[in-house]
């Protein structure tokens, strides 16, 4: 019994001990101080960030409506060409024989129409000579009726000749159309960004159209970012929006937010809105594929009273007032981002708040030292 006895002791001081351990330890934490931060005038600004790229807002890739050897190219990559200059021919020889074949067809049935427009003349004068010899009972009625068929059938022949020249009219028109597309001009003005085809290549247009250049207005970029499905839903349109750029990492970039694409795309199960804006780049200093670190203004406050989020608690701060006593004090609060808010009312700039955050381990040093170390008692 004694044994037994001497065990629930030995147990029952070991658990006091440890309880008087752990309520020294959480007094001692208790009573290290906590950080102080001075309130300051700034600026601040709620950002959702983003990766994006550039591209031209205004291009166009042209191409040829017919096939043929590229016989003769005119511009090269990066020079600036107007709206209706000629940028390339394709070889015309088959289209201009084409023309040529067709225009001797239709020439052949206007000489035709000219004939069977005469045979009508003759046809209706033979018509009504028998006619008139008929109400004399000169002539008879099957040769009246003979010269009849022959009238009808020269005025259906003279339709029938003027259906074909309007077919090969058409015919001649889709000729010269084509003869004109060995031509190609520029349909806007702009910069050759890009060349697919070279002098001598023969190009295929029977079952695809085949990109020649492509002509780019660079003097407006757009920016395409994709944003991920967590801060989408605080993007508004025409929102700011800034950019720096991996060359000129201090240079900002505005423009407002033009479109969100409501169709997502999704890349190794993770969800991304295409977000685009527009920026003037009238200097040409912005150049397509450029890598842009994008941050879009949520909200923001310019030469604002700042202090740091974690003196916030429901509302109010903990100020330390001049003679080291603390008081408690309701703030109103405007913009915050990730780190520091705006404080509307009920701070003024140079007061000292107290922050949720524990005292530097200098500050900590220094209460201890001013504290004596006792151990636990068993």
């Amino acid at each position: 019994m004694k044994k037994a006895w001497f065990g629930v002791a030995a147990v029952l001081a070991l658990s006091l001990g440890t309880y008087a351990w752990f309520a020294w330890a959480k007094s001692a934490e208790r009573a290290q101080p906590l950080a102080t931060a001075v309130v300051q005038k700034g600026d601040l600004e709620d950002t959702v960030s983003a990766t994006g790229t550039l591209q031209p807002r205004d291009f166009v890739d042209v191409g040829t409506q017919v096939s043929g050897q590229v016989k003769k190219l005119h511009v090269e990559i990066g020079d600036i060409v107007d709206k209706g200059q000629l940028l390339a021919e394709i070889d015309s020889t088959v289209y201009l024989s084409r023309v040529e074949g067709t225009q001797a067809q239709l020439k052949n049935q206007q000489a035709q129409l000219a004939e069977r427009q005469a045979n009508l003349r003759l046809a209706e004068q033979k018509a009504q000579r028998q006619a008139n010899m008929m109400r004399e009972q000169a002539t008879t009625a099957e040769a009246v009726q003979v010269a009849q068929a022959e009238l009808a059938a020269a005025r259906a022949q003279i339709e029938s000749l003027k259906a074909q020249i309007q077919q090969t009219e058409s015919t001649l028109r889709g000729d010269r159309a084509n003869l004109s597309y060995t031509k190609i001009y520029a349909p806007m003005a702009g910069t050759v960004v890009t060349q697919a085809a070279k002098e001598g290549q023969t190009l295929n247009a029977n079952q695809s159209a085949p990109v020649v250049l492509r002509i780019a207005d660079l003097s407006t970029m757009t920016v395409q970012t994709q944003v991920s499905e967590a801060d989408v839903s605080r993007l508004r349109l025409g929102m700011p929006v800034y950019f720096t750029t991996l060359g000129e990492q201090r240079k900002r970039w505005y423009g407002k937010l033009r479109q969100v694409n409501p169709t997502p795309e999704v890349l190794n199960n993770v969800v991304l809105y295409n977000a685009l804006f527009d920026v003037p780049n009238p200097e040409g200093a912005l150049m397509t594929q450029m890598t842009a670190q994008v941050f879009f203004v949520v909200a923001e406050a310019r030469d604002a009273v700042l202090v740091p989020l974690t003196a916030i608690q429901r509302g109010a701060v903990r100020v330390v007032r001049e003679d080291g006593r603390v008081e408690q004090r309701a703030v109103r609060i405007g913009a915050q981002n990730r780190v520091m808010a705006q404080v509307l009312s009920g701070l003024e700039p140079g007061e000292r708040v107290l922050t949720n955050e524990r005292a530097p381990q200098g500050a900590r040093a220094a209460s201890a030292a001013r504290t004596p170390r006792m151990g636990p008692r068993l």
